[in-house]
């Protein structure tokens, strides 16, 4: 998929899912719990043990459902950037704004999303070229972040990331956010190992993001 594609595909669909994992083990079941709700678009962190492995393998293993796209997260700089785009991510995902990143993935034409918090960082963020910015932390800014930064930036697109639930999706979108990240609030059922409330949480998420948007 190109990133043209990718891009508008988020867009449409509006939700990412964060996977935090304490092992390569539970960060499989996680995405397979997260895709079984019908949320396509999947960030592995670099966090996880093993995230480039994981990476690799869920690309392979959903290769023939083009509806899930995989992509990387909390990544720092451009050598782990570059790993991940050879291990088969869509897309990167930062919880910063790192200029050498950007660049490596503009390189390849793999969509990024740097993570910011203040308006010099947007526009920094949009000079270099992406097309998506991530508002991080969004528990910390809150929702009046992104109408605040659409103020001077009616251009940008922004998805904020970080306390995003399904009770507060609703706040996300009508201050104007393009898609929202959700992490924590979404996962929490494997920590016990209940891999069905995590789909069940990712079917009620999707249906909140529709909902907000009228759809």
């Amino acid at each position: 998929m190109k990133k043209e594609q990718i891009i508008a595909r988020m867009k449409e669909e509006g939700i990412v899912a964060v996977v935090r994992a304490e092992s390569k083990e539970q960060g499989e079941k996680i995405i397979d719990a997260v895709a079984a709700g019908g949320i396509h678009f999947i960030e592995i962190t670099m966090t996880v043990p093993g995230a480039v492995d994981i990476i690799k393998a869920m690309v392979e293993k959903y290769k023939e459902t083009p509806d899930i796209v995989i992509g990387a997260g909390t990544v720092l700089d451009a050598e782990t950037a570059r790993l991940v785009i050879l291990a088969g991510a869509s897309y990167v995902v930062s919880p910063g704004l790192n200029l050498d990143m950007i660049k490596l993935c503009n390189r390849y034409r793999v969509p990024v999303f740097p993570g910011v918090m203040t308006p010099t960082e947007a526009i920094l963020a949009m000079e270099a070229g992406c097309d998506i910015i991530k508002i991080f932390p969004g528990n910390v800014v809150g929702p009046g972040a992104i109408s605040s930064f659409k103020g001077p930036l009616p251009q940008g697109e922004f998805m904020p990331t970080g306390g995003v639930d399904v009770d507060n999706v609703e706040k996300w979108i009508k201050a104007g956010a393009c898609a929202v990240g959700t992490g924590g609030s979404l996962t929490k059922g494997a920590k016990t190992g209940d891999y069905q409330a995590v789909t069940n949480k990712a079917v009620e998420f999707v249906k909140a993001v529709k909902d907000a948007r009228g759809q």
